[in-house]
């Protein structure tokens, strides 16, 4: 009965069986290839298995009538039989055609030798279904092919340089580029046209990958994404160079925005009468953070210079300067005083001018040796201090959170809302800090009870602030604006 409906009218069978094989193979998941390559060839099995059944030879031409009702049933049948053929070894090269490692090499190879795959069966079918001379053909589309050539040049030029720019791999998704044109950012496309890259501006920009080809090109992201900057600083020759490179690796030292290892580099370049010039060589986890620690750098290098009593020199473009250049007999430092270190304090904002000068001659002076831990975490430290010199450590369970540097202050919370630190705060160098406890805040809080509540909101918000990046678990019931300014207000009322 099987033989008789495939057999008894050969054609229809095949026919339809072709087309109940497209059916099938849509309507089966692409997640599943090998399901759809057992499928296709079952399909394609039966197919051949009806055409030689029936004495049909799918790759000869077999002339027809002009009014051969078989005709039409007879193309039919073969074209369908080249499709389901090509979609077979489509199957075989989707499955096996694999590079291990190299998925973007793998799907262009898969598609190449796909596309030959498709013009070889519509070659097959012009020649064995419809009896074109393929030769004659070809010789005759080879005009035809210059003409779409130069039509087609951009076009083409794009196509064949995103092919040598997949093979190559300079660069994959993901990756941050830098161009020899200056465009710069992180690739997030590439196709057989063009490459698409994101801006640090937040812009995308389209390059056509035959104008990509031609550029040199730096992946930033190899081997990996750490980065170096070099800033060049310039130093009043006031001390000697070995004490400047200290005072240097000092702030770069204290910087929480730079790679540790491999560890920075202070150079001398260069020293005359007016400069002496040094280059601060560092490392950043990826380009999007080279602003933030550029801007760190500069900041504590201030810091630090103002510290250490070193004075910045004149820009070197400078043509006339206002004086004589300072030097180690002559250069008069500014001091850093408690009251220049409480006017950068952001909870003592609201004090007027007398207020801030009575708390700074309430401040004393604290050294703590290098590896001297200060407070520990969950201790209570019942002063402000103010680091004037040096660098001290946070650690939370044994991980560094962050450093501080000269400016830096610590222990407000404990000191105006009896809270305990959430870090453990250690001296990484010989560190000095100026020194303000209770007894000397405790007149202010009486005089002007309203500065108890400006402060409480801002402890709140730093204390949360500092919670989160400790990676500790919020306590807002504690840490409350309400529940700080009813500490502050009990402890100095005690």
């Amino acid at each position: 009965m099987i033989y008789d409906a495939l057999f008894g009218k050969p054609l229809t069978s095949l026919i339809t069986v072709g087309f109940a094989g497209i059916v099938v193979w849509y309507c089966l998941s692409s997640q599943r290839p090998t399901t759809r390559l057992v499928v296709q060839i079952l399909f394609f099995a039966v197919m051949t298995l009806i055409l030689v059944g029936s004495g049909i030879e799918p790759h000869r031409f077999q002339g027809y009538g002009a009014e051969d009702p078989q005709a039409l049933l007879v193309i039919v049948a073969k074209t369908l039989w080249w499709i389901h053929l090509a979609w077979a070894v489509i199957g075989f090269i989707r499955l096996y055609l694999v590079l291990e490692g190299s998925p973007r090499e793998a799907r262009l190879l898969q598609d190449l030798v796909i596309g030959v795959v498709y013009i070889g069966m519509a070659l097959s079918v012009l020649a064995f279904v419809f009896g074109v001379p393929i030769g004659t053909l070809v010789a005759t589309s080879g005009v035809v092919a210059i003409i779409l050539g130069l039509a087609l040049q951009n076009t083409l030029a794009d196509v064949f340089s995103g092919i040598a720019l997949t093979l190559g791999r300079p660069y994959v998704i993901g990756d941050w580029i830098l161009l020899s044109d200056g465009t710069e950012g992180r690739v997030v496309e590439s196709n057989w046209r063009a490459t698409h890259i994101l801006t640090s501006a937040n812009n995308v920009v389209v390059l056509p990958n035959s104008f990509l080809a031609k550029l040199g090109l730096t992946n930033v992201s190899r081997p990996d994404e750490s980065h170096l900057l070099i800033l060049t600083i310039r130093i009043a020759p006031t001390r000697m160079p070995a004490s400047v490179r200290h005072v240097m690796a000092t702030a770069l030292a204290s910087c929480n925005s730079i790679v540790r290892e491999p560890p920075p580099v202070v150079a001398l370049k260069g020293l005359d009468a007016t400069a002496l010039e040094v280059e601060l060589q560092f490392r950043v986890t990826s380009p999007s953070q080279r602003v933030p620690a550029r801007n760190e750098v500069l900041d504590l290098v201030y810091r630090h210079c103002k510290s250490a009593g070193l004075l910045l020199a004149v820009p070197a473009a400078a043509s006339v300067l206002t004086g004589d250049p300072p030097t180690e007999e002559s250069a008069r430092p500014a001091r850093v005083t408690p009251l220049e270190l409480i006017e950068a304090i952001p909870i003592f904002a609201t004090l007027t001018a007398d207020e801030k000068q009575k708390l700074a001659e309430t401040a004393a002076v604290r050294e703590f040796r290098k590896g001297d831990v200060i407070v520990r975490e969950g201790e209570m430290l019942p002063s402000l201090m103010m680091v004037r010199a040096g660098i001290v450590a946070a650690r939370h369970q044994d991980g560094e959170r962050g450093r501080l540097a000269p400016g830096d202050f610590f222990g407000e919370t404990g000191l105006l809302a009896g809270m305990q630190e959430v870090c453990t705060l250690e001296a990484l160098t010989p560190v000095t800090v100026y020194e303000i406890d209770q007894q000397a805040f405790a007149p202010l809080l009486n005089e002007r009870p309203a500065l108890a509540e400006e402060i409480a909101e801002d402890l709140a918000s730093r204390a949360e602030r500092f919670r989160n990046g400790a990676a500790l678990p919020a306590e807002p019931a504690a840490h409350s604006p309400r529940a700080i300014l009813k500490t502050i207000r009990t402890i100095f009322r005690g």
